[in-house]
C-alpha cells in the first residue's frame, strides 16, 4: 500500500511544475524509509542529529579533527581522530547534548588525522561489506548500517540476533576488516 502511495505521489509530480526535484527527493527518501525498521520520525530525527552534530563540531574544532557522526534510531556513533582524550570527551558531551539523542558510542581515537588513502580504504571496506550483505540474502541488507573507521567496522541497526550474527560473520571475513563492533538494537 505504501509503495502505491509513493507511486501516486511520483505521478502527481508532473503537475507540480518546478517542484519535481523536491518531490523526487521526497519520494526517494520515502522509498528508503519504507524498507527501514525505524519509524519515519526516528529516521528524520537521525538526519537532524547528524546535521546538528557536524555543525557544532565544525564550528568548535574546524579542520583540527576528523570526526564522523552516524545516528541510527537516535543511537549515535562518533568515530574518527582527534588531537587528545580531552577533545574526545568534549565532543562526546557536545553530541550528548543534542535533542533526541538516546545514547552515544564515542569511538574517537586520540591520533593524527587519517590520510585520504586510509579513508578511501575504509570506504572500500564499507562498500565490500554492504555488497556481501546483499549477495548473502539471509537478511535484508538495509537493516544494517555499516561504518568503517581505520579498519574497524561498526554495525548498527534494529535486528534479530540471528541477523546480527550473520552480519558480524560476513563483516569479519571481509578483506581489510581488522575488527567488528556491534552496536545493534535487538528485536528478540
Amino acid at each position: 500500500m505504501r509503495i502505491v502511495s509513493l507511486l501516486m505521489l511520483a505521478l502527481l509530480a508532473g503537475s507540480l511544475q518546478g517542484c519535481f526535484p523536491v518531490v523526487a527527493a521526497g519520494v526517494g527518501a520515502g522509498m528508503l524509509m519504507a524498507g527501514d525498521r525505524r519509524t519515519s520520525g526516528a529516521y528524520v530525527e537521525d538526519e537532524a542529529i547528524e546535521t546538528k552534530a557536524f555543525d557544532r563540531i565544525g564550528k568548535q574544532y574546524k579542520s583540527n579533527v576528523h570526526v564522523n557522526v552516524t545516528s541510527f534510531n537516535r543511537n549515535v556513533l562518533i568515530s574518527g581522530e582527534v588531537p587528545s582524550e580531552a577533545v574526545k570527551s568534549e565532543i562526546g558531551k557536545l553530541v550528548r547534548g543534542i535533542e533526541n539523542v538516546r545514547n552515544v558510542n564515542n569511538e574517537l581515537v586520540a591520533a593524527g588525522v587519517s590520510s585520504l588513502t586510509a579513508r578511501s580504504s575504509d570506504s572500500l571496506v564499507t562498500s565490500d561489506v554492504k555488497l556481501r550483505f546483499m549477495q548473502d540474502k539471509r537478511f535484508e541488507a538495509n537493516h544494517v548500517k555499516v561504518v568503517t573507521e581505520n579498519g574497524t567496522v561498526f554495525l548498527m541497526g534494529i535486528v534479530y540476533r540471528a541477523e546480527a550474527n550473520i552480519a558480524t560473520e560476513i563483516a569479519s571475513t571481509t578483506g581489510g576488516v581488522r575488527r567488528v563492533v556491534r552496536l545493534f538494537e535487538y528485536l528478540d
